[in-house]
This record gives C-alpha cells, structure tokens and sequence, in this order.
C-alpha cells in the first residue's frame, strides 16, 4: 500500500500551473509522496521536480513556447508535425540539462509512473521511467495526435499522449493500491469536458483501428468518470486536490511568456497553500 501518492495531470502549455504548485513543494522540502502519477506535460513537470531543479520546468517551458525549433505553423504538413515533440530531448540534455541522477537517486525509494496510449490497443500503458528511456517516456506520454509526429516508440510499443487513455489516472492509482491520492489538476475541479473536435476527428480518421478509435471518441467520457470518482471517492480513500478555481490563462495548445508566468505564479501561491494548510506530520 502506498502512504501517500500525487497525480499529475497534463494539459500542455497549462503544465504551467503544476511548475508552480511543484516548486512551491521544492523550496519547501514538501515530499511526502511514495508514488508519482503522471500524465503528458506533467511528466516534464514532475521530471525537474524529482531531479530537484527549482523554475527549471518553467525555464524549459518558456524556452519551448518561443523557439521555432519546438513550434512552427510552417511545419503542419509535415511528418515532424506543428509542434516538433523529440526537440524535448535535446532540452533535457543540453538546453535546461535535466538531472538524471539526482530524479534516478529520489525515485529509489517511491514507485513513478508516466501515462501513454498504446495506440495499437487504445489501452493506457504505465510506463516506469529509467535513466535509458526517461525522456523518451516523457515524450511518449506528450506526443499529441495531429500536433506532433503523432506517435512515439519504446520497446517496440507506437504511443502517443496518455490523455487519450487515462487523463486523470485517479482510478489507476486506487486499484493498484493508493489510499491517499492528492490530484493536481491543470483544470477545476468539477469541470467536466464535452468532445473535442481532436476527439471527434480521432474517431474517425482511426476508423481502421476500432479500439483506437473508440479511444478518441470516449476519451472525454473518460476524464467525466475520473471528475466522478473524485467527487465520491469510495471509502476507506483519502483524496485531496490542488486545481485552479477558473480556467488557466494557457490551453493545451494556446500560450504566450505572460500566460505561462501568470500560470506559474497561480501554481506557486496555490502549492504554497497546501503546504501551509497541511504540513508533514512528525
């Protein structure tokens, strides 16, 4: 069983938020988590929070909103896609270095998780990041249909972002033994989502692959029933949350430096709440 465990949600440039609330537990030495949970930019984030790297989240997402390396409209037909996804991996390495060692040396003692979709099986896949395939998980579970390459490959698995399968990996986290789960959620709380036309252009356009179609299509249906499952946990589960009362300045796709840091600054008054409202016991 685990003691305490922190999901992630994601929501691209909105990932913003959840630097925020990340660092304000960083500079606070606020760990009281055995399991990290995440899903899409929240695996950056909670990446750079593991390797101990305080705004550097935020630096590396600054620095991909502004270089055409990552984002160029000129690039939509093409096979790299609108949004260049592998160009995180030379920001981890070169540009905002991530800290492999030190995430590698902190993840000993909790179990982390990063959420893709298996886009063969429409399934989610629960991938445990190592110091051989952790950017690539990262990229993996942030690979968005229609805005990047579209799927990314490890261990012989095509996979794209874990938002299609299990966006709020809430149940996950429950079924496989978490009984005190704080959700950090890039959207609020009660707000529940209706299809998207990335939704419904999935569906059909994988109409040759009915269990990835049906993916996209009850994708939204999907993060309904998390909305639920949090609103009425079953007993004997704690759940908390973290989420911004109205909707982020950023969208998943939408963003400019200004929102980002507005984002950010929310992230960090709202994770220094929580740690004031619920310190470590003992």
């Amino acid at each position: 069983m685990h003691k305490k465990t922190l999901v992630i949600q994601g929501g691209g440039f909105r990932s913003a938020f959840s630097c925020g609330v990340l660092d304000a537990f960083l500079v606070n030495r606020y760990f009281p988590f055995d399991r990290y949970v995440a899903v899409s930019g929240g695996t950056m984030a909670v990446s750079y929070f593991l390797g101990g790297q305080y705004k550097q989240c935020l630096e590396a997402m600054v620095l991909l909103s502004e270089d055409d390396q990552f984002l160029n409209i000129k690039r939509f037909w093409e096979e790299e896609g609108y949004m260049n996804i592998d160009y995180i991996k030379e920001v981890a390495i070169s540009l905002r270095p991530f800290d492999f060692e030190k995430a590698l040396h902190n993840s000993k003692t909790c179990k982390v998780e990063f959420v893709a979709t298996n886009t063969n099986l429409g399934t989610p896949e629960y991938i445990s990041p190592n110091k051989e395939n952790w950017v690539d998980a990262v990229i993996a579970s942030s690979t968005l249909p229609f805005a990047t390459k579209g799927t990314h490959q490890i261990e012989g698995m095509d996979l794209m972002d874990g938002g299609w399968s299990d966006p709020l990996p809430v149940e996950h986290a429950h079924k496989t033994g978490s009984k005190d789960i704080l959700v950090l959620q890039t959207a609020p709380k009660e707000l529940k989502l209706s299809q998207t036309w990335v939704d419904y252009f999935g569906s059909i356009y994988h109409n040759d692959n009915k269990k990835l179609s049906e993916c996209f299509e009850l994708s939204h249906e999907k993060y309904n029933q998390s909305i639920d499952f949090l609103m009425n946990p079953p007993k004997g589960l704690r759940v908390a949350q973290i989420a911004p009362e109205e909707p982020l300045k950023c969208g998943t796709y939408s963003h400019s430096r200004e929102s980002i840091m507005v984002d950010y600054r929310y992230g960090l008054d709202c994770g220094l709440k929580y740690v004031l409202d619920n310190p470590i016991a003992g």
